[in-house]
């Protein structure tokens, strides 16, 4: 069974086994308001925690997504990026970023869960 974490940054992980998939969170998709554009990583890029990953426009701004853990891209979800908006109407299921294989599972023990993220947000 999965379980999800979440970072500081506002992203959201759903680790099964050693596959990670990332997005970002409701709050976040909130406060960037409608998005229009999203540039994905490609499949292969190896990514240590904190990198930069995505970048999502909106109308009101572009921001980073980052990377929450060390690992390989294996997935992107070229949905997102043909239809931005799908981040804004699911962004913790269909709008779903990108997929990894976790090279140190260990860095999960510095995620928060859902109660320490909603205790950041307010």
């Amino acid at each position: 069974m999965a379980t999800t974490y979440f970072t500081e940054d506002h992203e959201w992980v759903r680790v099964d086994g050693d596959i990670a998939t990332v997005g970002i969170t409701d709050h976040a998709q909130d406060q960037l308001g409608d998005l229009v554009f999203v540039q994905l990583p490609d499949i292969g890029t190896s990514l240590s925690k904190g990198d930069a990953a995505v970048v999502v426009e909106s109308v009101k701004a572009a921001s980073d997504v980052y990377a929450p853990l060390d690992g390989e891209v294996t997935e992107v979800n070229e949905a997102t990026a043909s239809d931005p908006a799908l981040i804004n109407s699911a962004a913790t299921g269909d709008g779903w970023l990108w997929k990894m294989k976790l090279s140190n599972t260990e860095q999960l023990t510095g995620l928060l869960d859902e109660a320490g993220y909603k205790a950041i947000i307010g």
